[in-house]
């Protein structure tokens, strides 16, 4: 097994379709497509299913992921070894985010480390507090920024309080008010962010206070939620530095109120990749 057929497998495993995964990794379908042929006669069995709408992982592939998962780890690793003595001259990091990162100007922060660091490959990916979780934890990610609470497997690099607030629309009944107590809300038409660790943290403070959301519309990205708030199809809850953006009126709620943690984390205190280590002191900095 070669480790440009394990990137390859990665790619397709990420991507869930051969033409984005070939994109990724920048080669032609027809090369990708082999390279996975070549690697499953190597094993002895198919690891993908495919059909003409996705493509899935067979038992055979779902074995193979953890393995690939952490052979690509540890030639990152050995890449950053490398980079190390070089003086980072060259190397690779990747680092996941929540949608709903406020704490940090993120962009802004890797562009200044890949103005420091030109020859270091940056890898972003954004996803859910479970996906990214997963991915610290099997290696795919050197860091992420995620909301609380924190894995005890994970280490914790840094931590922010993150608070939350009603966002509604003009003319909403709550659109004057600058507090709100959570009970004002029993029956209130609610745009659900779907799937996302904020939404899970509302749920838990709606049930604790007895308090029930009539939930109209769900969204699975932050622009989308926005602007289903602001079509007035219902309220939802973002954090404050969201609200003040979207230019939407907003409330703070009390009885309780609500805030959230947020962690930079990794799969370890002490991370092997140099260029994790590098990007890591930059966004402490």
């Amino acid at each position: 097994m070669e480790l440009r057929q394990v990137e390859h497998f990665l790619a397709v495993v990420r991507h869930r379709n051969f033409t984005r995964a070939a994109q990724d990794v920048h080669v032609v379908q027809s090369a990708l497509s082999a390279s996975i042929r070549k690697l499953e006669a190597d094993l002895g069995a198919e690891l993908f299913d495919r059909t003409t709408r996705r493509v899935t992982l067979t038992p055979a592939g779902e074995a193979l992921l953890p393995l690939a998962h952490q052979i690509a780890a540890d030639v990152d690793s050995a890449r950053g070894e490398v980079a190390a003595v070089t003086g980072l001259a060259r190397g690779r990091v990747s680092i996941g985010t929540i949608q709903t990162l406020t704490v940090i100007d993120l962009p802004a922060k890797l562009g200044e480390f890949r103005a420091r660091y030109p020859g270091i490959r940056l890898r972003v990916r954004e996803g859910t507090i479970p996906g990214l979780t997963a991915a610290v934890s099997d290696g795919e990610l050197d860091l992420s920024y995620m909301g609380g609470p924190l894995p005890e497997d994970l280490a914790e690099f840094a931590s922010w309080q993150q608070n939350l607030v009603l966002l509604t629309h003009p003319g909403h009944r709550l659109s004057p008010r600058r507090r709100v107590r959570l009970a004002e809300l029993d029956g209130e038409p609610f745009v659900d962010f779907t799937g996302s660790g904020l939404q899970a943290l509302v749920d838990r403070a709606f049930t604790e206070a007895g308090a029930r959301r009539d939930q109209v519309c769900e969204a699975t990205n932050v622009p989308l939620l926005v602007d289903l708030v602001a079509a007035g199809l219902g309220v939802t809850v973002v954090p404050e530095q969201v609200a003040a953006r979207s230019g939407l009126p907003f409330a703070h709620l009390t009885q309780p109120t609500l805030a959230r943690t947020i962690y930079l984390t990794g799969r370890s205190a002490n991370l092997t990749n140099p260029a994790a280590r590098a990007l890591l002191a930059h966004l402490l900095a």
